[in-house]
């Protein structure tokens, strides 16, 4: 008793944001990382540990990075060839950031865009990757209380990012299983209609394309219905495009500012982009996020705001050498975009095999599984209890559709791209033994006692999945990676 009294007193003497829940980590998709955390798995140290399918990262081509690396020791200050430009760098730079740094994202951008589209270096506002991005766009839009729209299933992070800090809230445009959770003209008015209702001021709609956690991508007439709809609302877009270059398969990605550029009615004081190279580079550790606006009023601001999270210049420098080598960022993309697919079509073409479907998709660095018919009951806690068994004897972390706003239970987002070969028909092995014990079984205690009983051992004599593996060569196996 004592001890909580304490503990009460101390939050007392704090204030309530840092106090307050709205991290969200209590999530089932925290969660998940968390039970990684205590048991991770590795090929030999720990080869009954948890893999983590949790972790949208792109790893499948840092062996082209590290190639990059060793033959340009210029682009980077801490080389000995590229030490001589050390103290212009780590000298004082203002909060506009480098302008060859500028320079570089905004071609990059075009270039994953297909050259579709131009940006302009001076719309370029640096931030701490997508999460500060999102943060500094919301406190630039709206007020506390204020809400924005949200098509489910949404990334989990929105919660934390838009919400935890600004006051802000998120207001859910539900999307369906029927339609393959398409973003519709109906279900934005509906969702519009309904936060008037309860007296919600609507600041603005967030969509995430290419969307994560489906992997699909917006074509251009919805694109341009969402564009119409903020336009008749006078309500901002925020379009979150950091996945963009993950597409490995047709359609091509379409981006909002060619929309915006080829419609003649469209206010584009409303209209904003969050990018990072986190997913597309595969950089999450550089911390690097991208607000660019149409807005000039918010462009100055957020600047302002970025003082609080920059990029560090000696990033900066380096990236800015890295994009600015336009044959080598085309063969990354290209090389990328291949890999992704491999990998994709390897994991779903393996549980297609034993009746485990997915959502169709041809972006990102994960699949929608559905589970649906493996629910001892077509609910929420249903989908709980099933998630628990998948993280506990399975000994795979996926995330369940709950954690994602889902307004259907049974579905779960499973990463595919931040693994090695090894760990890959490891993890697929597992979840294909999984689904064929429980063939037959028909209720969750069956499933549980079967798989204690079994202990997961992969005795089953189903196909072997070297027999639809990817080529021998593996870009895992880099010294980079395994650092």
């Amino acid at each position: 008793m004592v001890s909580i009294s304490n503990n009460n007193q101390k939050q007392l003497l704090l204030s309530k944001i840092a106090t307050n829940d709205g991290h969200g980590e209590n999530s089932p998709y925290f969660d998940g990382w968390k039970a990684y955390a205590n048991d991770p798995f590795h090929l030999t140290d720990n080869p009954n540990g948890v893999i983590q399918m949790g972790l949208a990262e792109n790893q499948l081509c840092f062996d082209l990075i590290q190639e990059w690396v060793v033959n340009n020791p210029k682009a980077s200050i801490c080389t000995a060839e590229g030490a001589e430009n050390f103290q212009d760098i780590a000298i004082f730079q203002d909060y506009h950031g480098l302008p060859e740094f500028r320079q570089a994202v905004a071609r990059f951008m075009e270039k994953v865009r297909g050259d579709k589209v131009t940006f302009d270096p001076d719309r370029i506002v640096m931030s701490g990757g997508a999460t500060g991005a999102h943060e500094m766009l919301t406190f630039c839009l709206a007020d506390p209380g204020d809400a924005f729209l949200v098509p489910t299933p949404y990334y989990p992070g929105f919660d934390r990012d838009l919400r935890w800090r600004t006051g802000v809230q998120l207001f859910p445009v539900v999307c369906e299983s029927c339609n393959d959770f398409k973003v519709t003209k109906k279900a934005l008015e509906e969702a519009y209609e309904k936060a008037h209702q309860s007296n919600i001021k609507i600041k603005g709609l967030l969509i995430n394309n290419p969307s994560n956690p489906l992997g699909t991508l917006l074509d251009k007439d919805t694109l341009q219905d969402i564009v119409k709809f903020i336009n008749s609302k006078n309500i901002h877009l925020v379009c979150d495009e950091i996945y963009a270059a993950t597409v490995f398969d047709q359609p091509r990605f379409i981006s909002v500012s060619e929309i915006v550029e080829d419609m003649i009615e469209c206010n584009k004081d409303l209209i904003h982009i969050v990018y990072s190279l986190s997913k597309d580079l595969g950089f999450p550790g550089f911390r690097v996020g991208i607000v660019y606006s149409y807005n000039d009023t918010v462009v100055n601001i957020a600047r302002k705001m970025s003082s609080f999270g920059l990029v560090s210049t000696q990033t900066q420098h380096l990236l800015a050498s890295m994009l600015s080598d336009e044959v080598f960022i085309e063969k990354f993309i290209a090389e990328s975009s291949e890999r992704l697919g491999q990998r994709q079509g390897m994991f779903t073409k393996g549980l297609a095999q034993v009746g485990i479907s997915t959502l169709k998709s041809n972006a990102g660095l994960f699949f929608w599984m559905d589970l649906r018919r493996l629910l001892k009951e077509t609910t929420f806690d249903g989908e709980l209890e099933l998630w628990r068994i998948i993280i506990n004897e399975v000994k795979l972390n996926v995330s369940p559709g709950c954690s994602f706003h889902c307004s259907e239970p049974g579905w779960f987002r499973v990463c595919f791209a931040n693994m090695d070969d090894e760990t890959m028909k490891t993890a697929l092995r597992r979840i294909r033994n999984f689904v064929l014990q429980t063939k037959g079984l028909n209720s969750i205690a069956a499933i549980k006692k079967q798989c204690s009983r079994s202990k997961l051992q992969i005795s089953l004599s189903f196909r072997r999945l070297d027999d639809f593996n990817s080529p021998a060569h593996s870009p895992m196996n880099s010294p980079l990676v395994r650092t």
